[in-house]
């Protein structure tokens, strides 16, 4: 498979667990150009190594406000940056970057939290209808949602 080298990919996860579980695939998406988007000044220099990191804030269904400020941020992080591929393992924060990204023919990966053992995230389950690739990692998840795949345990 040849890597296209100017393939832009936009990470976003939000600090803690999720975060966490992106970084274990950063080997596959060594060569790319990469931006990163997440919620915690404090993972900045994680981040770092991979390219530029653009520091949102943290935000979620209990607390409007805050939900559009991070949208706000995340319209300038997309209409600055232009990715070409969304890769995201949530939570809020992701979950717009996902929608702004698909807006601009981004293409969508999403990978659920292993500890989604019952059910899918609020935000996957948003995700999930404009997703190019929607991973689990519990097969009965698979069986039970469409447009979900199971692979393995990814993270």
């Amino acid at each position: 498979m040849v890597k296209r080298r100017n393939l832009r990919i936009c990470l976003a996860a939000s600090a803690g667990g999720h975060l966490s579980q992106l970084l274990k695939l950063a080997s596959s998406w060594d060569g790319y150009e990469i931006f990163s988007v997440t919620t915690a000044e404090v993972t900045r220099d994680e981040l770092g190594k991979f390219g530029r990191v653009y520091v949102v804030g943290e935000c979620n269904r209990e607390c409007p406000g805050r939900v559009i400020k991070v949208l706000m941020r995340c319209i300038r992080v997309v209409f600055k940056e232009r990715p070409d591929v969304v890769i995201s393992t949530g939570a809020a924060a992701g979950c717009v970057l996902c929608f702004l990204g698909k807006i601009l023919g981004a293409k969508v990966v999403w990978i659920d939290s292993i500890t989604n053992v019952e059910r899918i995230s609020l935000s996957g389950r948003m995700v999930r209808r404009i997703a190019d690739l929607f991973l689990v990692q519990w097969p009965d998840l698979a069986s039970r949602y469409k447009r979900v795949e199971f692979i393995g345990t990814v993270i």
